[in-house]
């Protein structure tokens, strides 16, 4: 009898529930994340090389060279910048990270644009990465922007029968007053923007969303030296304009303007440098009679781009 309750006592019986505290380890989840995203699996092996091989390669020079590529660091900043159609390559996300509707809509962009590698990473390769910087979990890589020849502008214009419509600016560090001059360009049909090398904004992430798309269709130029690239512009028969506060000649009384004409744009604090303003044909005033004593670079470019527009209408 002993042994026959031995037995007895091994089978499964009634057991005591677990109270609903199991009902979490039946919930979903979420979509699965993404194939790159998936640690272990293979396109996340694949998607990791690359993304490490193109951060350690170096930029190849085109005519008018690259620029360096760059983060954009911090969940609204990323989201803003895909959103607002910034090109990028690789979006690395934080493992475990905590999953928001901000998180959430940043993935659902950058696989909606294809094109972008999803990387997972540890919070410390990313606190490496921004040296230091509050991303919280979502890192942007903008890839490095591709500049023109300043010679590519003019003859892009001629190419297609009309005369160049190219502004330069001139000491200008501002991204975002870039930004807009690329977009009052595009507005008024001109053929691009030149920048100096050094001392002077880029397109960098700030530019690309200032500019509302324009930088995507509008080239933007890159010279070593800014004063032989005007002087090659005139060699050219294209006229250069500088603005200034004390110009001699009024914007409304500048004929040059209905014919290939590059307008050269200053920094609001100190307007044209030396040697670009004794380069120019013409130094130009915009009659403000509100008394301001000068514009930003966007501003006083879009005003002498749209009397341009207006004369070749």
């Amino acid at each position: 009898m002993a042994a026959n309750n031995r037995r007895m006592s091994g089978k499964k019986g009634a057991q005591v529930g677990s109270g609903g505290q199991r009902r979490k380890g039946l919930e979903g989840k979420g979509p699965t994340p993404p194939a790159e995203m998936r640690k272990g699996h293979k396109k996340n092996r694949v998607a990791s090389a690359k993304a490490r091989q193109t951060a350690r390669r170096p930029a190849p020079r085109g005519r008018g060279g690259k620029s360096t590529s760059e983060l954009v660091v911090g969940r609204n900043p990323v989201y803003e910048a895909l959103r607002d159609g910034v090109p990028a390559s690789t979006l690395y996300v934080q493992q475990f990270i905590d999953n928001d509707e901000r998180v959430r809509e940043a993935l659902q962009l950058a696989a909606e644009r294809g094109g972008i590698n999803l990387m997972e990473a540890p919070r410390p390769e990313l606190d490496r990465m921004t040296n230091g910087l509050n991303h919280q979990g979502l890192v942007l890589q903008v890839p490095p922007y591709e500049y023109a020849h300043p010679q590519d502008l003019a003859d892009a214009a001629l190419d297609d029968g009309e005369d160049p419509l190219i502004v330069a600016l001139d000491g200008v560090t501002d991204p975002r007053n870039l930004g807009a001059v690329v977009r009052s360009v595009s507005a008024f049909r001109g053929h691009g923007v030149v920048v100096p090398e050094r001392r002077a904004a880029g397109m960098t992430a700030g530019a690309w969303k200032t500019s509302a798309g324009a930088a995507a269709r509008t080239p933007v130029a890159r010279a070593t030296n800014l004063t032989r690239a005007l002087e090659a512009y005139k060699k050219a028969g294209i006229v250069v304009v500088g603005l200034a506060a004390d110009g001699e000649v009024e914007l409304g009384d500048l004929e040059a303007l209905g014919g290939p004409v590059v307008i050269v744009v200053g920094s609001e604090g100190k307007g044209l440098s030396r040697l670009v303003g004794e380069t120019c044909d013409y130094r130009v005033r915009i009659p403000m009679p509100g008394g301001a004593e000068s514009l930003n670079a966007g501003v006083a470019a879009g005003i002498v781009l749209y009397e341009a527009a207006r004369r070749r209408a």
